[in-house]
């Protein structure tokens, strides 16, 4: 007989260690998403780069200086030089033809590509930016993608709204399936609570065993759960490397927080209303819950 009870709750165990694995997998793919989602947007606006154009008159002295100033900017996160000369060997190999060839002399103008920290990557910031490096001696132009800018930044607001909606709509579709695993395995108890009880245990007693149980079952859960989600990420980086600017250590360690505690904090405390419930409970209402 104990053999069997034994065997019962080693597979009630595993069941809802399972269960509650599936879930919290569910749960952090979610967070996961949120997390790659906010990276990939910094990726973006931060390698849309802009063209400042340097008049013809500006030595390259000059123009070394003009660059090391910008580097200095806190809004900038990277520059790049691109020379008279080399500006139009890139555009006679994207046209296949030489303008200087026909033109008789080189078109185009030196320009340092600026590439912005992603937090001045909008519009407001742009405007004062743009003034700023305006009043600069020897700067002509500056070229920037707004139109692209403000519809990376549009559609960026909209996933993430997306994505903030659908965490907080299946952080709470979790919590009522774990607790829903939970009432069931202590549902079949029910009886064996209530005997505790009428023999003198304290709620504290009886909760005990209950507790810790169900702690195991939310620290196996989250690491199954953990180590389905980091195989996954380790695939996918495998097979295209260049999502390392997104799946970053960074964010597969708070995916993985999240999700382990996640798993341990919902188990207890549906473990404890749940106890709770019955032990307060009397006898002739365990027939009807």
């Amino acid at each position: 007989m104990s053999k069997k009870s034994g065997a019962l709750i080693d597979m009630q165990f595993i069941t809802s260690s399972i269960s509650t694995m599936l879930v919290l997998l569910l749960l952090g793919t979610v967070v996961f998403f949120v997390l790659a989602a906010n990276n990939l947007s910094v990726y973006v606006r931060e390698n849309i780069a802009f063209s400042v154009l340097i008049s013809d008159d500006m030595k390259d002295p000059d123009i070394l200086q003009f660059r090391n100033r910008l580097n200095t900017k806190p809004y900038v996160k990277q520059t790049d030089y691109i020379s008279k000369k080399q500006a139009l060997q890139e555009q006679s190999e994207a046209m296949g033809t030489d303008p200087a060839e026909f033109l008789g002399y080189n078109p185009f103008t030196a320009s340092i590509e600026v590439k912005l920290n992603a937090e001045y990557a909008n519009s407001d910031s742009i405007a004062w930016i743009k003034d700023e490096i305006l009043s600069e001696k020897g700067v002509i132009e500056i070229n920037y993608p707004q139109d692209l800018l403000d519809a990376v930044n549009r559609n960026i607001r909209k996933i993430s709204v997306v994505l903030l909606g659908l965490a907080a709509l299946l952080t709470l579709i979790s919590f009522a399936l774990i607790n829903n695993t939970i009432r069931l395995t202590i549902y079949s108890k029910r009886f064996l609570i209530n005997t505790m009880k009428l023999v003198g245990a304290s709620w504290a007693f009886i909760r005990r065993p209950f507790l810790v149980r169900n702690v195991w079952v939310g620290i196996l859960a989250g690491v199954i759960a953990d180590g389905i989600l980091v195989a996954a990420a380790y695939a996918l980086v495998r097979y295209e490397p260049d999502l390392l600017a997104v799946i970053t250590p960074g964010v597969m360690l708070v995916v993985m927080g999240a999700v382990f505690l996640f798993g341990v904090v919902i188990t207890t405390f549906c473990a404890w209303i749940s106890i709770n419930r019955y032990l307060r409970m009397k006898t002739n209402e365990l027939y009807y819950n």
